[in-house]
């Protein structure tokens, strides 16, 4: 069949539309490829690249940053306007840089902190989210997908992560999608990196406190403004690396659990509630003769010192620690007002410091259960059902330290918006728990059950301290049949002038005077340290 000359021109002109149409259309899918966030009126005329992610900063109570500590360096590179190999120097992944500059299109790349700005290269400075010894990190928690999964990072998500946190660099580009240098650049520099939380940490007595439990293998470390209540650091034991969850996961000793939050077994600890209460009822003078044991209706009960500590008045008992003396003065006390003052003194009650931080509120028993006497027996010395958390303990003992006013523990000190200034900031809360001269006969005997015990190991040459360990029986037995338990210290420091609450927890550590006591004594000597070099 034959075509006529017209028709040969159709077709010609036919695919000469299909080719340039398909050309065009090649162009504008490239295009778009690099200019997501563009308006649609200027599609085809402007591309921008997104330079690292700048999420806002966590702070301590000095505005030092816990997070964003660090900076590295990123460019924007634009292949058209640079000589490859002069630009490679500055790349710190060579091949990366090779197989992204051949493609020809703008792409970003970590440089060394020498690389020289140009037309076609712009440098920002990125900062890294965490560091390689990252501090408070049960505190701070972790992300994923770019978001926060827990601690601080997950109950301040929303402002830690705002849509204006990205540095970027934006183009003109001609039809074709070709970067137009002459035309110029446009260059944002976030600052958004500044706004963020700031906490009641203070990152020298964080550091102090991670550095001086190292050894700990399991358990946790509180230090608290007695006054204030400010968390000045908490530590769990172990930690863990937040690119490496999975691993933690499959440890054995629970890493992601925050060990400050969790309730255990608490000893003889609470023989200062058992004392306190004692005092605020009359029964400050009461004396009593230990011989080993005791019966407690045909249960008996023994003393830590089989042939007893003999007669004692409660500062003896205190420095003694002496169960037996503690067990018979709680037969004394009204149970009613007696469960009430561990209550007043945070017992049974959850520390809330944030959403998704909040400390658990442990097990007191109630009046009911206290009625029978080898639960209330137990209860004397701490034993039995009772269970309390590292912030419980802490804030005890700032409630003895500050003269009967316990503060309410607080974590989260203010938002900032420049990384300077400090807004919604609350003012302490504090209330009356307890008697002053109760309060300052709790301090006395704490000090003298470090000063005339001439075992413990809480005391230090270095600095005076008041403070009373724990060895808390938990009712589990290792391969060998022994029990394990818990070993505790909560005291506070300078003696005579209090500031700082300290409580430290090991986790099946064994006793209170061996294990806990001398990470006590370091922690208060290292602050006392800090403060000297602070104040010259």
């Amino acid at each position: 069949m034959v075509r006529k000359r017209g028709e040969h021109g159709v077709l010609i002109l036919t695919a000469v539309f299909f080719v340039t149409f398909t050309l065009l259309a090649c162009d504008y899918y490239r295009l778009a490829m690099y200019s997501k966030d563009v308006p649609a009126g200027e599609f085809s005329s402007r591309l921008t690249l997104e330079v690292g992610e700048c999420q806002g900063t966590i702070y301590d109570k000095n505005m030092k940053p816990l997070t964003n500590e660090e900076t590295r360096k990123m460019a924007a590179a634009v292949p058209s306007a640079l000589n490859r190999e002069d630009t490679a120097r500055y790349a710190l992944n060579k091949e990366q840089f090779y197989s992204d500059f051949e493609k020809g299109e703008p792409f970003v790349f970590s440089c060394t902190d020498n690389a020289l700005e140009s037309d076609g290269l712009t440098v920002f400075e990125v900062p890294v989210r965490y560091s390689d010894k990252q501090l408070a990190r049960h505190v701070i928690g972790y992300l994923s997908d770019n978001k926060g999964a827990d601690g601080i990072e997950y109950a301040y998500d929303s402002i830690l992560r705002n849509s204006f946190s990205d540095n970027s660099v934006t183009y003109t580009v001609d039809g074709f999608g070709n970067i137009m240098i002459g035309d110029g650049k446009q260059v944002f520099r976030t600052t958004a990196y500044k706004s963020g939380v700031v906490l009641t940490l203070d990152k020298d007595i964080q550091e102090i406190c991670e550095k001086c439990g190292s050894k700990i293998e399991k358990g946790a470390i509180v230090c608290a403004d007695i006054k204030t209540g400010d968390i000045l650091a908490m530590a769990s034991f172990p930690s863990y690396e937040p690119d490496k969850l999975a691993e933690a996961i499959n440890d054995d000793r629970c890493p992601l659990i925050d060990r400050a939050l969790y309730s255990y077994s608490v000893g003889s600890v609470f023989k200062l509630v058992t004392a306190a209460s004692a005092l605020e009822q009359g029964f400050g003078g009461y004396m009593y003769e230990c011989s080993g044991n005791i019966d407690v209706d045909g249960k008996l009960f023994n003393c830590h010192k089989l042939d007893g500590h003999g007669l004692q008045n409660m500062s003896e008992a205190m420095t003694n620690s002496c169960n037996t003396y503690f067990i018979d003065l709680s037969r004394c006390l009204d149970v009613g007002k007696y469960r009430q003052m561990a209550n007043y003194l945070g017992f049974g009650k959850e520390n809330y410091l944030c959403a998704g931080i909040t400390g658990s509120g442990g097990v007191v028993p109630t009046e009911k259960e206290l009625s029978v006497p080898a639960e209330l027996a137990n209860f004397a010395f701490g034993q039995g059902k009772l269970t309390a958390t590292p912030l419980q303990i802490t804030q005890l003992t700032c409630a003895i330290a500050n003269n009967g006013r316990m503060p309410i523990l607080r974590l989260i000190k203010g938002l900032t918006a420049d990384g300077d200034e400090v807004s919604r900031e609350k003012a302490p809360q504090l209330s009356a728990v307890m008697s002053e001269e109760t309060a300052k006969s709790l301090r006395k005997m704490m000090i003298l059950a470090v000063n005339e015990n001439e075992k413990s190991k809480a005391k230090s040459r270095k600095i005076s301290v008041g403070a009373k360990t724990s060895t808390a029986q938990t009712g589990k037995f290792d391969e060998k049949g022994e029990e394990l338990c818990h070993a505790w210290i909560t005291g506070f420091f300078p003696a005579r002038q209090p500031k700082y609450a300290v409580t430290v927890l090991i986790e099946d550590g064994g006793y209170g005077n061996d294990a806990a006591a001398p990470v006590f004594r370091s922690i208060a000597e290292q602050i006392r340290e800090l403060n000297s070099k602070n104040s010259t």
